[in-house]
């Protein structure tokens, strides 16, 4: 994965689009067929492990391609990992929240529509817009404002009268789903938001700071591990439960985190804004063909204004691909510019 030095072209964004459109929406649907379609169950905190080791091994990779030589790959890993604990300190903050994010995504996979989730989970916006303002000193315009409170009420449409009942060969409880959302809201926000600041504060490469989050990140999952299901991974094993398919979703979960590295350290919001409007749809219509959705007029209306506001909540307004300055004015006229 090559990535420019510095100008990102269109091209370059064009194909990040592409990819996590891609990834997003398979991802979503191919999580759910293994949650709800295995007769047994795979423990979700080994896969969210295993994913943290395989983004870790391709990170290397990639920084020994950026870096040139196994020397210079060494020289760069002794300086900015091993003997840089505060940094690898600073990368466990995200890891952990991270860590908790994606065994909720686990949990409300397996209590929710695919469809439902994908829709819901956009509720991330605007718990990653607040933690802009509160943390790097961006301000939102009144346009971006109204598209938050139109994707809430999308939002709050899929959750009045959600889509009917899927072919699902297990006991679904939406509270606990849509619970579970609630908390991985929180955290994407957070984790998202605080490693943008991580990544844009300064010139450390890319695949350095990914090496030293994914680091962290195996010690926390393998953590969660065993407070979660240690008994029950002693007893049948750590891949228990593992097919074809749950490699498939490991893999994607993988790729899609490098992605979102990427999209952070070098895109903008409307870019995110398209992706997450495109996997809603392709996601939906994979849910159809696959689960058994049946698509009521309330949840399609919902669906379309979490799309509107998902695009008009993109549209740039100022350069974020930089930290903004912070000034002396109070945080408040952050909240609402014109």
């Amino acid at each position: 994965m090559a990535l420019p030095k510095e100008n990102v072209s269109l091209l370059f964004k064009l194909y990040c689009l592409t990819v996590m459109t891609l990834v997003a929406a398979t991802y979503t649907v191919a999580l759910r067929y293994t949650r709800t379609t295995e007769t047994v169950l795979y423990f979700s905190t080994t896969a969210v492990c295993i994913t943290e080791v395989i983004k870790l091994f391709l990170s290397l990779g990639i920084l020994a391609k950026e870096t040139g030589s196994p020397g210079k790959l060494l020289t760069s890993l002794k300086e900015n990992v091993l003997g840089s604990p505060k940094e690898l300190l600073k990368l466990s903050v995200p890891s952990l929240v991270y860590a908790i994010q994606n065994n909720m995504a686990f949990l409300a996979l397996s209590n929710l529509d695919a469809a439902v989730y994908q829709v819901t989970y956009q509720l991330k916006i605007p718990c990653t817009a607040l933690c802009t303002v509160l943390m790097l000193n961006r301000s939102l315009s009144r346009l971006q404002w109204f598209s938050v409170f139109m994707l809430c009420g999308g939002v709050t449409l899929v959750q009045w009268k959600p889509a009917q009942a899927t072919k699902v060969q297990m006991e679904q409880s939406p509270l606990i789903g849509f619970g579970a959302i609630a908390i991985a809201v929180l955290c994407s926000g957070f984790a998202g938001v605080y490693f943008e600041k991580v990544l844009k504060s300064s010139d450390t490469s890319l695949w350095v700071r990914n090496i030293q989050l994914y680091l962290s990140g195996i010690v926390v999952t393998l953590a969660g591990v065993y407070m979660s299901d240690g008994a029950n991974v002693m007893e049948k094993g750590f891949f228990y439960g593992y097919t074809r398919y749950v490699w498939f979703v490991i893999f994607l979960s993988s790729v899609g985190g490098l992605y979102t590295s990427v999209v952070v350290k070098y895109t903008d919001n409307i870019m995110k804004g398209f992706s997450a409007a495109a996997a809603i749809v392709l996601s939906t219509v994979a849910s159809v063909l696959l689960f058994g959705l049946q698509i009521t007029i309330t949840f399609s209306l919902g669906a379309l204004l979490v799309c509107i506001s998902i695009y008009l909540y993109g549209l740039p307004r100022q350069d974020t691909t930089k930290i903004q300055p912070a000034e002396a004015k109070g945080s408040k006229q952050n909240l609402i510019s014109v």
